[in-house]
């Protein structure tokens, strides 16, 4: 099936296979020539005739027309000496097939036409008694032509199969880098955002106790540091279960899906309480019925980011207002603060650059910047009906 499938001037070891082809038909030609009659036997020039008319079949894989011509002005004088006409058959159907099986079906028409017109006329030339024998000759040469097409149809269609096996195997390659690509975005978004809030309302609460620490040593506030204390542990609680959660999916390779549950709106009235810990005054609407799931990640997200920034950026005890409703199919969402904002001239960090690419995740969009009025606000605009599964 090797065989038949390859193309043979793609062979490995062309030449030498068909120089031992070439001696093998020459071998038969000769037993074939022997097997007649005296009288049908060739002489001198017929024996050389005919041994050259097979030398050409060693180069028929690189010069498959250059090979049948010379094939056919050998063969056509030993014919026309009334020579034994089976003995170089097999040489001349070789070199047709060869032709057949490696050109354009027209070519092979116009080529059996002129080489079997040939053969025709010198049988008949030779004795115009031969009709059955010309008649073999004839159904042979049309029989090895078919072959040969047909056999060239399937090793392009083989070709194709393998083609399309190739590209679907690409395919799947290129789609399995992208979607490592996409997880392994999708966690440096998630560890982004979970560390960025949970070390900010860290530090803010560390420095509250430190404050009730050194405010007056003498009247330690107990209670409070106590307190303060409780909320650090309450908050590494809460980020060492989101990251386990997160960071399961590394572990998890036989899952169809190992992103793990999303957050969702739902667990927005902790991140506001969390937010609230923190010193800031945060005031909560949610008007939305319902939204699926990879909106509600990436809006919880947005939010958990919002207010980040806004304990970290606001100054002490901002007053943060956050409202959440759905409208015409799309889930709108806004954090603003009366706080004064990033300092100019800062490095600017990938918060902003993450929110907005979790709204563009599930095909939505998000706008950033100070208010008029003083503060900051964040703005986005999440289609309840996503194309695709997103990537938060």
């Amino acid at each position: 099936m090797a065989v038949v499938n390859r193309d043979p001037r793609t062979a490995p070891h062309g030449t030498r296979n068909d120089a031992i082809l070439a001696a093998v038909l020459a071998v038969a030609a000769v037993c074939l020539a022997l097997s007649t009659d005296a009288a049908r036997r060739p002489d001198a020039l017929g024996w050389a005739l005919l041994l050259a008319a097979h030398v050409p079949i060693v180069w028929r894989r690189r010069r498959p027309l250059l090979v049948l011509a010379l094939v056919v002005a050998l063969v056509a004088p030993y014919h026309g000496l009334d020579n034994n006409h089976i003995a170089p058959l097999p040489a001349s159907y070789v070199a047709l097939y060869t032709v057949a099986v490696t050109g354009r079906p027209l070519r092979t028409i116009l080529t059996g036409i002129a080489v079997t017109g040939v053969i025709v006329t010198m049988v008949l030339a030779a004795n115009h008694h031969q009709g059955i024998e010309l008649l073999r000759i004839s159904g042979w040469a049309l029989a090895v032509l078919f072959c040969g097409v047909d056999v060239r149809y399937y090793r392009q269609y083989v070709a194709a199969i393998v083609e399309r096996a190739e590209r679907a195997e690409r395919t799947r390659e290129e789609e399995a880098r992208r979607r490592v690509a996409e997880e392994r975005l999708r966690i440096a978004r998630d560890l982004h955002d979970l560390l960025a809030h949970t070390i900010t309302l860290i530090g803010v609460q560390t420095s509250v106790a430190a404050h009730v620490l050194a405010a007056d040593p003498e009247r330690l506030d107990r209670e409070t540091v106590a307190k303060a204390l409780d909320d650090i542990a309450q908050t590494c609680r809460t980020a060492r279960g989101e990251v386990r959660t997160t960071l399961e999916v590394l572990r998890e390779n036989d899952s169809a899906d190992g992103r793990g549950p999303l957050p969702g709106l739902d667990g927005l009235p902790d991140l506001v309480e969390t937010a609230r810990l923190a010193g800031a005054r945060v005031e909560q609407t949610v008007r939305v019925r319902q939204a699926p799931p990879a909106v509600g990640a990436a809006a919880y997200r947005i939010v958990q980011e919002a207010l980040t920034n806004a304990v970290r950026h606001a100054g002490p005890e901002p007053a943060v207002r956050v409202d959440l409703y759905d409208d015409e199919g799309a889930l709108h969402l806004s954090v603003t603060d009366d706080g004064t904002g990033p300092i100019p001239g800062g490095t600017p960090g990938f918060g902003l650059v993450g929110m907005r690419e979790r709204a563009r995740s599930v095909g939505g969009t998000l706008d950033a910047g100070p208010r008029a009025q003083g503060g900051f606000e964040v703005t986005a605009v999440l289609p309840l009906t996503t194309t695709g599964e997103s990537n938060a």
